[in-house]
């Protein structure tokens, strides 16, 4: 092993109980201990002492009458303290709750992590009938409108690298196909400036979508409502639009950006 190779330095204990956290994570699930050694593929013993370690911290929970494993209320626990902590959230709440207010429609903030975007903060309609997401819901970016205008913050290196070897995650429907065509579809939306999906992710609901932008003039989140309906009723279509914008506008501002959003272009 070289003497720049990083895993030199790596805990060998914390990296296995930080891979059963993952599984448990990715399997919303609950895993049997036998399932998280197969997962795992590390000797039955080290798993034992690191899942008994997990579950005496809290960060996983063993179920008295089934014997079955799940992430425990301290992970839970870290992601409400981090999503808190973002200055995105603590301005952008009471935002959100008068664009609810004012449109009658689901407002949310989401942010990009990776290739998946995670809704942070969000307020409900009065009578929201439709499947509600709650803070922490993670839905793909390629296939979400609030993920396309969170692309937009993205040069094509950065873009390239999100999605090497020119291909997507998945190619289900409502998917641009490939890296390419996703590529296109928000250039358009960085040139618009927001994006309006009309049961582009889930069959009758629409969303009206628009950039947040940091001190820096970047793009670090987005706020967007949900709309119930196929399509966008020509008559209230501008009207949402405007609420929207007006809510992106304060936000940004209280994030420490000045002026009007940025003249968006195309970027090489």
């Amino acid at each position: 092993m070289s003497e720049q190779d990083p895993r030199k330095y790596l805990i060998p204990g914390l990296e296995r109980g930080l891979n059963i956290l993952m599984e448990l994570s990715r399997s919303h699930k609950e895993l049997s201990f036998a399932d998280i050694c197969a997962r795992v593929d590390v000797p039955k013993a080290t798993v034992y002492r690191a899942v008994q370690t997990l579950e005496y911290m809290g960060f996983v929970q063993r179920h008295a009458s089934t014997g079955l494993y799940s992430l425990g209320v301290n992970v839970l626990r870290l992601g409400f303290e981090y999503v808190a902590s973002l200055d995105v959230v603590q301005v952008g709440q009471p935002v959100i709750e008068s664009l609810r207010d004012k449109t009658g429609c689901s407002s949310h903030i989401a942010i990009r992590d990776g290739q998946d975007v995670i809704y942070v903060a969000r307020v409900s309609a009065v009578n929201a009938t439709i499947r509600r997401v709650s803070v922490g819901t993670r839905l793909p970016v390629h296939r979400t409108s609030l993920g396309r205008m969170l692309l937009t913050g993205l040069d094509r290196p950065a873009f390239d690298e999100l999605y090497p070897g020119g291909v997507l995650p998945d190619n289900s429907p409502g998917s641009p196909g490939t890296p390419e065509a996703l590529w296109q579809l928000v250039q358009e939306d960085r040139q618009r400036g927001y994006v309006i999906g009309e049961s582009y992710f889930q069959l009758g609901i629409s969303s009206i979508v628009y950039p947040l932008f940091n001190h820096d003039n970047e793009v670090e989140a987005v706020v967007s409502i949900m709309v119930p309906v196929h399509e966008i009723p020509p008559e209230d279509r501008e009207s949402l639009r405007a609420h929207v914008a007006e809510a992106a506008t304060t936000i940004s501002n209280l994030m420490g950006y000045r002026g009007a959003p940025p003249a968006l272009k195309a970027k090489p």
